[in-house]
């Protein structure tokens, strides 16, 4: 299975640009944790990134959030932190739509997402054109490589994508094995037989806390990257409830560096 070699193997037999960069970050920080910063300002986000950037190989953001969102006062900081701190963006999109529509959103409006997050994401819903669509921005848009996660499987309570919805997404993300890296899902995607290495992203992701009142559902990292998953997603675990986002970044990049080495027989 793919997930039992190393990042750094993986990185080198990858078709994916980003992939590629991702690994090669996961491996010289030895993190795989992912921040998910969802604040309502500028000066939130930045700071807490600014804590959390050393022990971070990928942010993720909903960006469309930020009260005070500008692009000079919150991109431009926000891409300078990513390079300080050597970390990719995620940006949390969840492009739902045709593809002509899907790229407009991408590249255009206040947030122009293509200039600045290496990796964003969608649904299946509306099938490959969402691939198409969004490839198309990215080209048209910049010259640096961006990746995009499909949505195979969802951390909130009842939600619909499993089962053949889950594995008709797989059937959209082999349309494209260079811009699209792989999913938010729960569980190992295989693809191995058919030349696939995909990037398992994973949310619901906890060390104490086992959910919320809003339907959210957490796992221990153990028990996800275990069963596949190469970046844990953690968000209020790292500065909810009046948590030290340092103590926690600490505390999380090690609990999910040590889970891979133990999945990797290290």
């Amino acid at each position: 299975m793919s997930y039992t070699k190393s990042y750094g193997e993986r990185s080198r037999a990858s078709q994916c640009a980003v992939t590629k960069k991702l690994f090669q970050i996961i491996e010289q920080k030895q993190s795989n944790l992912c921040a998910s910063i969802d604040v309502r300002t500028t000066k939130e986000l930045l700071e807490l990134i600014e804590k959390l950037g050393p022990y971070i190989c990928l942010v993720k953001t909903h960006i469309d959030i930020i009260d005070d969102f500008t692009y000079e006062g919150t991109v431009i900081p926000l891409v300078e932190l990513s390079k300080q701190h050597n970390f990719m963006i995620f940006e949390d999109r969840k492009f739902a739509d045709i593809g002509n529509t899907v790229k407009n959103q991408y590249v255009g409006g206040v947030y122009k997402i293509a200039l600045w997050a290496d990796i964003t994401n969608a649904h299946g819903v509306t099938g490959a054109g969402v691939v198409q669509g969004l490839k198309s921005g990215a080209n048209e848009t910049t010259n640096k490589p961006r990746g995009l996660l499909m949505l195979a499987e969802l951390s909130s309570k009842g939600s619909l994508a499993y089962g053949e919805y889950s594995q008709k997404t797989v059937e959209i993300a082999k349309s494209d094995k260079e811009f699209v890296m792989g999913f938010i899902a729960q569980n190992h995607m295989k693809g191995e037989d058919e030349g696939f290495d995909w990037v398992i992203m994973t949310p619901g992701v906890g060390l104490d806390d086992k959910g919320d009142n809003l339907g959210q559902q957490y796992r221990t990292v153990d028990e996800v990257v275990a069963n596949g998953t190469d970046i844990i997603i953690v968000g209020r675990g790292l500065f909810g409830k009046g948590r030290d986002p340092v103590e926690q970044g600490k505390r999380y990049k090690e609990a999910g560096w040590n889970a891979y080495l133990k999945r990797i027989g290290k």
